[in-house]
């Protein structure tokens, strides 16, 4: 009898160990296919960002100088009425 036990203990001793070792080897292919999984993926775009405004401050403002400059340019007679409203006309509709 007690060999017939030694032999059944080592078959429990073997197929527990085999278990466990085919277990862990199942994870970690697991774990291999999920990472090429994830590296096979197509990769999403990156959103783009839409650009910001120019701070309206600093355009104002360019526009402001511009038509000084159309002013001036008006007072010294370089410029006609009509040419000085059709250029105004252009810097504020811009």
């Amino acid at each position: 009898m007690p060999g017939l036990l030694r032999g059944v203990a080592r078959t429990a001793v073997v197929a527990g160990t085999a278990t466990a070792v085919s277990n862990r080897v199942s994870r970690r292919q697991a774990g291999r296919w999920a990472e090429q999984d994830v590296q096979q993926a197509a990769p999403e775009p990156p959103v783009q960002a839409a650009p910001a405004p120019a701070a309206p401050t600093a355009d104002m403002s360019s526009k402001i100088d511009q038509l000084k400059d159309l002013g001036a340019l008006k007072e010294q007679g370089i410029l006609t009425e009509a040419e000085f409203e059709a250029q105004k006309a252009k810097i504020l509709g811009s």
